[in-house]
C-alpha cells in the first residue's frame, strides 16, 4: 500500500530586529534567513507580523498630537478609553458598528470589520509621558505584493507573503491570527465543484487559505516578548497567482449581522 504523506513546515526566523521607520524589511528578512540557516524555496510563504510593518511605515502616532472632535469625546464616555484614541479610530474607520465599555467594533479603511481599526499600544516602546499608538499599515496587499517581488528577486523563485494580525471574532472567545494583506496565492480558495471522498460535488465550500496559514504562524510569532515576527511556512499546496487579502471580506449583501 501507498503511503502519501502530507506536511507543513514552519519556521520562526531569528534575528529580526527592532524594527524602526524606514527600515528596509526585505533585507531584515534575508538577513534573517542567513541567520536561521533557511534559503527560500519555490512555493514558500513568509508570513510577517503587522507590527513591523506598521513601524517601518512609520505609522506610529503620538497621543499627545491627537486633537479628539466631539464624537470622539462623546464615545470615550461611552467605551471609557482616552478620547484621543477614540480620535484615530475614527480617523481609521469607514463607519461604526457597535459601541460599548472597553471596544468599539468598527469597519476599518481596508474594508475589515475590527474592534478598535486594530490600534495597538503593545511592543510600541513609548513612556508615559510620550504614549504612542500604532495604526495598521497601509494597503497591506500592495505592501505583500512588493515585498514578495522583491523576495523573489533575491530568491529567483515564485512566493507568496502575507501580513497578519491578531483579530477577534464575533462569537468565540480569544483572538486568532488573521490575514490583513497576501500576495502571491488565493487568499479564499475556491473548492466549489471539487468532488468528496463519495463523488458528490462541493456547492459551497471555500477556504480561507491566507488566514488558516496567518493564524498557523501566530502560533511561532506569540504575542508578547518573542521577539519572532517573521515566520516561514514550507509545504503549501496552491496555484501560484496575485492574490489579495480584500477577497476575504464579505460582500455587505451578503452580511447577515449588518
Amino acid at each position: 500500500m501507498t503511503v502519501h504523506r502530507r506536511a507543513l513546515r514552519l519556521v520562526a526566523l531569528s534575528g529580526i530586529p527592532l524594527v524602526r521607520r524606514g527600515d528596509d524589511l526585505c533585507a531584515l528578512i534575508a538577513d534573517a534567513l542567513e541567520a536561521t540557516g533557511e534559503r527560500l524555496q519555490a512555493g514558500d510563504v513568509v508570513v510577517v507580523a503587522q507590527k513591523i510593518v506598521s513601524k517601518a511605515q512609520g505609522r506610529e502616532v503620538k497621543l499627545a498630537s491627537v486633537t479628539p472632535s466631539a464624537r470622539a469625546r462623546e464615545l470615550a464616555r461611552v467605551v471609557a478609553k482616552d478620547p484621543r484614541l477614540i480620535e484615530l479610530v475614527l480617523s481609521e474607520s469607514r463607519e461604526v458598528l457597535r459601541v460599548r465599555r472597553d471596544v468599539m467594533i468598527v469597519v476599518h479603511r481596508s474594508g475589515f470589520v475590527m474592534a478598535n481599526a486594530g490600534i495597538d499600544f503593545s511592543n510600541v516602546g513609548a513612556n508615559e509621558a510620550d504614549e504612542r499608538a500604532l495604526l495598521l499599515p497601509l494597503d497591506c496587499d500592495a505592501t505583500c505584493a512588493v515585498l514578495r517581488a522583491r523576495l523573489e528577486g533575491i530568491a529567483a523563485v515564485r512566493l507568496a507573503v502575507i501580513i497578519n494580525d491578531s483579530h477577534g471574532r464575533a462569537w468565540r472567545n480569544g483572538t486568532v491570527g488573521t490575514a490583513i494583506g497576501a500576495s502571491g496565492l488565493p487568499a479564499l480558495l475556491d473548492m466549489r465543484g471539487k468532488r468528496d471522498l463519495f463523488g458528490r460535488a462541493l456547492r459551497i465550500t471555500q477556504v480561507g487559505l491566507a488566514d488558516e496559514l496567518a493564524a498557523a504562524a501566530s502560533l511561532l510569532m506569540g504575542q508578547s516578548n518573542e521577539a519572532t515576527p517573521v515566520v516561514l511556512v514550507r509545504g503549501v499546496e496552491y496555484e501560484p497567482c496575485e492574490g489579495r487579502a480584500a477577497d476575504l471580506i464579505r460582500a455587505r449583501e451578503f452580511d447577515l449581522f449588518r
